[in-house]
């Protein structure tokens, strides 16, 4: 059993808005833009860190359907798979956003190069989904974890074993 708690990786900040709850996380990464770029909006890379896929076009405006990986319908005993609700890409800017909805939540990615790598901001507001803020928070932070290792690594098991490499 392997531990991933890096130190530069900071607990997120939760945002209030009315009665709106959203969850920032900012990470500086060492790889360039264009790495972290395709780290969090490839099927190829997707894998390593996020629970689901995302399969469609990408590009802003389009209709996307968010399955879970194998790995974790089988980890989480997921009966439907495809009860979860799909989403949409709202916005689509290479390399620097990408914004899609995911079943009442808004997930956003902002990446900012700076020096010897990229300032990541991930900024989630979250809808009436079956999870609480803090679960919600416990996930994005784990996520995040598994993505901060993918470039150097390349492995494809991160968040899609449950395994931190």
């Amino acid at each position: 059993m392997s531990t991933h708690t890096p130190a530069e990786a900071p607990l997120g900040r939760i945002l209030r808005d009315g009665d709106r709850t959203g969850l920032r996380y900012e990470r500086t990464l060492r790889h360039a833009p264009d790495l972290v770029w395709r780290a969090i909006t490839e099927s190829d890379h997707l894998a390593a860190w996020l629970p689901v896929d995302i399969v469609g076009e990408r590009r802003a405006g389009a209709a996307v359907q968010l399955p879970f990986w194998p790995a974790m319908i089988e980890r989480f005993g997921i009966d439907d798979p495809e009860q979860y609700p799909a989403g949409g890409n709202r916005t689509w800017e290479p390399i620097t956003t990408f914004e899609w909805d995911w079943g009442g939540d808004v997930i956003r990615f902002d990446l900012e190069p700076v020096d010897g790598g990229t300032l990541l901001i991930l900024t989630a507001w979250l809808g009436p989904a079956p999870v609480e803020a803090w679960q919600a928070a416990a996930g994005w932070h784990m996520c995040l974890g598994f993505l901060s290792t993918h470039p150097d690594t390349g492995a494809v098991a991160g968040a899609a074993s449950g395994d931190p490499q």
